[in-house]
């Protein structure tokens, strides 16, 4: 497969950590925080393809059967505790650290579903998968910081609304991959 082709594939891999880590960054999110959440995002989407190339085809009906519900309802539920909690008053909310424990695991896991099926593809191809994966674990990582960081500067500049646009994006995201 071609570098180029690997890199659209990459970046439409990405598309997905880069909306949840705009959301996200709407919140308030330090460097430590943002590093971390890139990591993931980047090392799920690089070690996901590999587990689906090694499944091979055999698995992917049974996945393909369910695996929109589990990112539906994680990016749906992380959704809308933003939303909700940026209704509250600043005295009020609590503060959940989303880039630590079973969140960041969750969420790198929704966000790299596809790229589990994208593997199966490459294997199915009988492609090499190793220069792939550590592109697209490369560019998912990169794409996430991005996504951090722009939500940031959405958020000093409009606040509250920000972490609450956040939270609708989560679940319009979540939305869309119940059509697809």
């Amino acid at each position: 497969m071609p570098l180029w082709q690997v890199f659209i594939i990459a970046v439409g891999l990405g598309v997905d950590a880069f909306s949840v880590a705009l959301a996200l960054g709407s919140g308030a999110v330090s460097f430590r925080q943002a590093m971390r959440l890139s990591f993931s995002f980047g090392f799920f989407q690089f070690l996901m393809p590999i587990l689906g190339w090694l499944a091979g085809g055999h698995l992917l009906a049974l996945i393909r059967a369910w695996d929109h519900w589990v990112a539906f309802c994680i990016l749906a539920a992380v959704g809308l505790h933003m939303l909700v909690r940026s209704l509250k008053p600043e005295a009020e909310r609590t503060h959940i650290d989303r880039t630590r424990g079973w969140g960041l695991l969750l969420l790198s896991l929704a966000t790299s579903i596809d790229a589990f099926g994208a593997g199966m593809g490459l294997g199915i191809l009988r492609s090499r998968v190793l220069l792939p994966c550590v592109i697209i674990g490369v560019v998912a990582g990169a794409m996430t910081l991005a996504g951090v960081r722009l939500g940031g500067r959405v958020s000093r500049v409009f606040g509250q609304r920000a972490e609450a646009a956040g939270g609708v994006v989560l679940i319009l995201l979540a939305v869309k991959l119940l059509s697809i």
